[in-house]
């Protein structure tokens, strides 16, 4: 009544009334056959009034599912994202994708199903079916998770879950390799990359603090070209400079200010006990044990705990504050050593 009280006729609004008076008084009165004959009336007379619409099922699901697609997104914009960890530059810290080859064949299915759930590790098997020789590797990413590679030979196309730095670094698999018939082209297990939450909130309420895990757009910044399809990349490093500080390595040592920093993010890596190895000199920037670097105003420079393997702004220079995504929160998945906060 409440609801349609302004489209229905007082003749309408007043017969339902008397009904509802009259389930009322029946239950007032405990009279169960009286209250089960006025209950189907007011149902019938409501359904007269108020009739359902068609597919009104299918039209509840939809609206549900907009409303949890509308929430999703206002959270993954100004709250908290996603994002998986590609490359090794800052392992130990956090794991890129890593290949381990192997000669022996896969576990049973069980055991695959099990470790890629728990460990987000698959396995890969690709065969020589005869003599070829590679031509080219062929990136492509689906849903922004899923990285796929097509070993493109002059016999054929081999489709493989595994990027293209995976298969060349790990399976040495590149351009103008050669096979033999029945031989091993990539076989073994490939662990995907940390996946994690990045803050995005707390930014754009305070500064970002030295020693901060952070995600950064790569958008204008020098020597990173754009991809074409989901432009400037994104990048995950440890934020080792802020706008004013002055920094200088001296392997494995970091200086920030004329001083090591004492966060445990930095320390764990000067100690350089394995696997960490310390920080080492950059090329454009920092390339040198005497060479200092003063952080620009409205900048922060960044680098990998991987020192030796990342490429950061020792090489292409600091990150414009407009281009700050967030701090890394949480390591969702896989479920290894590094589940739980990122430090």
């Amino acid at each position: 009544m409440r609801y349609r009280c302004d489209v229905l006729s007082e003749t309408a609004l007043a017969d339902i009334r008397h009904q509802i008076e009259a389930l009322e008084r029946s239950i007032k009165e405990r009279d169960l056959p009286g209250v089960r004959e006025n209950s189907e009336r007011l149902d019938a007379l409501v359904a007269e009034h108020s009739p359902s619409h068609r597919e009104a099922g299918w039209r509840e699901n939809c609206e549900v599912i907009l409303v949890a697609i509308v929430v999703a997104v206002g959270v993954r914009s100004y709250f908290i994202q996603p994002f998986k960890i590609p490359t090794g530059s800052m392992q130990p810290t956090l794991n890129g994708i890593i290949g381990h080859p192997r000669t022996e064949p896969a576990p049973n299915i069980l055991q695959q199903i099990a470790e890629f759930f728990i460990l987000g590790r698959n396995y890969i098997n690709v065969v020589a079916p005869e003599d070829e020789s590679v031509r080219q590797i062929v990136e492509q990413k689906y849903l922004f998770f899923f990285t796929w590679s097509r070993i493109i030979t002059d016999r054929g196309t081999h489709r493989v879950y595994a990027p293209e730095a995976t298969l060349a670094h790990d399976f040495q698999v590149a351009p103008g390799a050669r096979y033999q018939r029945g031989q091993i082209i990539a076989r073994g297990a490939i662990d995907t990359g940390d996946q994690v939450f990045v803050d995005k909130f707390s930014y754009n309420f305070a500064k970002p603090h030295r020693g901060d895990v952070f995600v950064f757009r790569t958008k204008h910044i020098p020597m990173i070209p754009e991809d074409p399809q989901t432009g400037a990349p994104y990048f995950i490093k440890r934020l080792v400079g802020l706008p004013g500080d002055t920094l200088r390595i001296s392997p494995p040592l970091l200086y920030v200010n004329g001083e090591p920093p004492q966060r445990f993010g930095f320390q764990r890596v000067m100690q350089a006990k394995p696997p960490y190895r310390g920080y080492t000199l950059g090329r454009q920037y920092l390339g040198r044990p005497d060479q200092n670097f003063t952080v620009p105003s409205h900048s922060y420079f960044a680098m990998g705990d991987n020192s030796y393997f990342s490429y950061d702004s020792r090489y292409w220079g600091p990150v414009p504050e407009e281009n700050l995504v967030g701090r890394g929160l949480w390591v969702y998945w896989p479920f290894n050593q590094h589940w739980g906060l990122i430090r």
